[in-house]
């Protein structure tokens, strides 16, 4: 790890030793070693604000009776694998290496259509991906799988492409149950004959069925859904409440359940209520059934558990894995929204805009990955299929690749020339209005305007390829006065204008919705505290009595002071900002943060005015980084969460 961070991450401990709190053993407050069973309900997408009596009751009994995350936090960048990978080993990106959704592999996926970046939210690609890097490619120990080591039942149910990162290093489904999207279909994980029986006997199918009408996208001139995936989570919902808990049951063991709820997320994606509109964006009709449709699947799953008898001894937590925005395509500074296409809205950013933009500038031909290499023609009108980019002279062997994911990018430079090239890529996006904060491999070294990779726990033990440079995007408020709502970010995705996406580093994103309740956590309790998707594995670890193995040391902390047997003194809290050397321009990237004593906890990071949560420009601090003269950084008061 970088030098600057273990002086911080020193430093912290100190005064968290000096103030008598944070320099507790994790298992200082165990819980009693009685058996507990956990179920880890994740409603992907999920806004803290979307959530109120009428709207999503069962939620908001969850976050009234029990504890409410009042200061929660997904990890940048705040896309779904991102946090999967945080949440089932208490891990940033950094160590364990799930970047982004679409990432680059360094080989070509044969099951992407040998694509070098494939979207991993896919069994094929993810098994593949999972091979390649010898068959643990997070590189730490999961949830599932330290859980399953010592005896309790597992299963991981919903989305596809989360739902496996529990237990990647089990994927014989004769001990991890994993029932997704392609159960039962080609390319899914297996089923046991056994459990074949019992969904047999339960009446359900062993094929999930699809998404139909939900998974709509529509286009630039056809809406896409208005309906909510209902269907698909009805039958998700059965699996667990039909065949799996009374299958634990019966079995009379432990046990530790996920339940991944595509909704509200792939309906807000898809939502055709606002079709090249910023408003409604994505508080339509649609978007507000499908948070009515994840609370009824865990209203169920509730249910199920009061009428087994597993309700007093099952600890449930709800964490949303990130935000949500509504997507612009706005840009008056990019090349690419200058080209006219055939299926772009005139003056719109295109799919691809980050690559476009690059190619033209550094005057290099760019390749679609995934479409096998194949040439853009910008005199034609193209841009790549998937917004992801191959630049250079040869698509073998390019000199920069674009890997899009919504609200952040992700570049890579994997030959040699890196550092001539990173200088250069860095100044043409600097110039770009799309851009709201760039973050640099350290091993890059200090560009003014740019904060490093490991300033924002991206920099770490990770095995698989760490991007060169991450971009996030400008976010901004529609104007309904609640900007954490109303948000708005500039996106680099198929996906149009006035639809829903994430992933950048807006407060927007950042915050997700947190709430727990059972015999572990402390009853009507709201923590004040910073909490992430990062301490979630951390926790529950700990709720269960088991020491997950580590190699990198990102990882979050266990949220003691949220638990009945736990220290329920309110941890001591640091604000900082870290802010870069000035660009040429003056732009400087800033990171807002908390801090509770080794934890990090992220709120918002840009350039300020361009995101969510930096609206008004920070003060500068004169305390350079020893390691990092590139860098600054401001400590603010300290503070205990109950002030």
């Amino acid at each position: 790890m970088q030098r600057w961070r273990h002086l911080l991450r020193g430093g912290l401990v100190l005064l968290a030793m000096a103030a008598g709190v944070g320099s507790m053993p994790a298992d200082a407050h165990a819980q009693s070693r009685q058996p507990r069973n956990v179920i880890l309900f994740v409603p992907d997408g999920l806004r803290a604000d979307s959530v109120n009596a009428a709207s999503a009751p069962t939620f908001a009994r969850v976050r009234d009776q029990g504890v409410r995350f009042a200061n929660s936090h997904s990890v940048f960048p705040t896309l779904t694998m991102v946090n999967s990978a945080a949440m089932a080993t208490g891990h940033f990106a950094g160590d364990a290496g799930n970047f982004a959704n679409t990432v680059y592999t360094g080989f070509p996926v044969s099951s992407a259509n040998q694509s070098v970046t494939p979207m991993i939210e896919n069994d094929a690609m993810l098994r593949e991906v999972n091979d390649h890097f010898g068959g643990n490619y997070l590189n730490e120990e999961t949830l599932l799988a330290a859980a399953r080591k010592a005896g309790f039942l597992t299963a991981s149910v919903g989305k596809v492409g989360p739902a496996a990162v529990y237990d990647l290093t089990e994927l014989s489904g004769t001990q991890t149950i994993i029932i997704d999207d392609a159960a039962g279909h080609a390319g899914g994980w297996p089923i046991t004959a056994d459990l074949s029986a019992a969904f047999q006997k339960a009446k359900l199918p062993v094929e999930a069925p699809t998404r139909g009408d939900n998974g709509k996208a529509g286009d630039a001139k056809s809406p896409g859904t208005k309906i909510a995936n209902i269907e698909q989570q009805a039958y998700f919902t059965d699996v667990i409440t039909k065949v799996l808990l009374p299958r634990f049951k019966e079995a009379g063991k432990p046990f530790v359940l996920v339940y991944w709820s595509r909704d509200p997320d792939g309906t807000q994606h898809n939502q055709g209520d606002s079709l090249g509109q910023l408003v409604p964006g994505i508080n339509g009709p649609t978007s507000e059934a499908a948070v009515r449709n994840a609370d009824a699947n865990l209203a169920a799953i509730l249910s199920a558990l009061k009428t087994l008898g597993l309700d007093s001894s099952t600890d449930v937590v709800v964490s949303a894995d990130h935000g949500f925005s509504t997507i612009s395509k706005d840009s008056q500074t990019s090349q690419a929204a200058k080209i006219n296409y055939k299926d772009v809205p005139a003056g719109l950013l295109p799919p691809g805009f980050v690559a476009i933009d690059i190619a033209k500038a550094l005057n290099l031909r760019l390749f679609d990955p995934d479409a096998k290499g194949a040439p853009i023609d910008f005199s034609a009108g193209q841009h790549t299929s998937k917004a992801n980019g191959l630049i250079g002279d040869d698509p073998a062997a390019p000199d920069v690749v674009v890997a899009a994911n919504g609200g952040t990018d992700l570049i890579y430079l994997p030959k040699p020339n890196a550092k001539e090239l990173a200088p250069k890529i860095v100044e043409i996006l600097l110039g770009q209005d799309y851009a709201s904060g760039l973050f640099v491999d350290d091993s890059l070294g200090s560009l003014p305007g740019t904060l490093p990779l490991s300033a924002v726990n991206l920099k770490g033990t990770a095995i698989t390829p760490v991007p060169a440079i991450v971009i996030n995007f400008r976010s901004f408020a529609a104007g309904c006065g609640k900007p954490l709502m109303c948000a708005v970010t500039v996106v680099d995705h198929t996906l149009q204008q006035g639809q829903g996406m994430h992933g950048s580093f807006s407060r927007a994103d950042t915050s997700n919705f947190m709430a727990a309740i059972g015999p572990s956590f402390r009853a009507g309790y709201v923590d004040h505290a910073p909490a992430s998707n990062a301490d979630i594995g951390m926790t529950l670890a700990h709720i269960l009595g088991l020491q997950m193995a580590r190699k990198g040391d990102l990882f979050g902390r266990v949220l003691t002071e949220t638990l009945a047997a736990g220290d329920h003194r309110g941890p001591q809290v640091k604000q900082l900002v870290r802010s870069s050397a000035p660009a040429k321009d003056g732009l400087q990237t800033i990171v807002v943060l908390q801090v509770v004593g080794n934890a990090m906890y992220f709120d918002a990071g840009g350039f300020p005015g361009r995101t969510i949560g930096l609206e008004k420009p920070v003060k500068k601090s004169t305390e350079a980084n020893p390691a990092n003269p590139a860098m600054t950084h401001q400590t603010e008061r300290a503070r205990t969460a109950t002030e």
